[in-house]
């Protein structure tokens, strides 16, 4: 079919610190039970392992996303912008904003049914590195930030959410931000100390 929609596929890491002050209830209630703050704020990153669409390679490109939700998430009329890594190819990146702004359909087809306002994508310097446990994510001088998972009863496992049905992903590790500052689209934020989250990402669409 000549209108068929470019397949992609996106494996990787994920991270989001949002306002909640505990865990975020979005994780098991899928969106039904209101954020803690009765609105979700949050910042995201992710990158790449492996991934392609239209037969572009995406592996080892990141990509950052704001998002500003009044409300419980299941309910939509979301805000969202997103970040890509300035050293994706003009089709990766033209990919990714398809792929990060739901019109590629498939898992992150969620993204056109639930965001209202699409803010907009721009190319920006944005790294996502590990250093023991601990993600650091920064988009330029937009978001600055770093998740470390919360600690166990077992001090070698982390704390794992497992089998959800949350969309991004079925095992979710319970994090804490150790530093959440987003200055972007007039948004000020500082989420240190509050809700993080990490999980390994399967992604395919349409």
């Amino acid at each position: 079919m000549a209108d068929a929609l470019p397949s992609w596929a996106i494996k990787g890491e994920l991270i989001l610190n949002c306002n909640c002050t505990v865990f975020c209830p979005c994780v098991v209630s899928l969106g039904k039970h209101p954020p803690t703050e009765g609105y979700c704020q949050a910042w995201v990153g992710v990158r790449i392992d492996e991934g392609h669409h239209d037969g572009e390679d995406l592996s080892g490109l990141n990509v950052g996303l704001l998002m500003d939700i009044p409300g419980n998430m299941g309910r939509g009329n979301w805000k969202a912008a997103a970040f890509i890594d300035d050293r994706a190819s003009e089709a990766a990146y033209d990919g990714l904003v398809r792929i990060f702004s739901g019109a590629g359909r498939g898992t992150t087809g969620l993204f056109g049914i639930m965001v209202s306002e699409f803010l907009g994508a721009e190319r920006q310097p944005v790294t996502y590195t590990t250093e023991g446990r601990t993600r650091h994510l920064t988009v330029g001088k937009k978001i600055k930030g770093a998740v470390t998972p919360i600690g166990g009863k077992d001090p070698d496992q982390e704390v794992v959410v497992k089998n959800t049905e949350y969309w991004m992903g079925a095992d979710v590790t319970i994090a804490q931000a150790d530093r959440g500052r987003v200055r972007s689209h007039g948004r000020v934020w500082d989420f240190e100390g509050r809700s993080a989250e990490i999980c390994q990402i399967d992604w395919a669409g349409p």
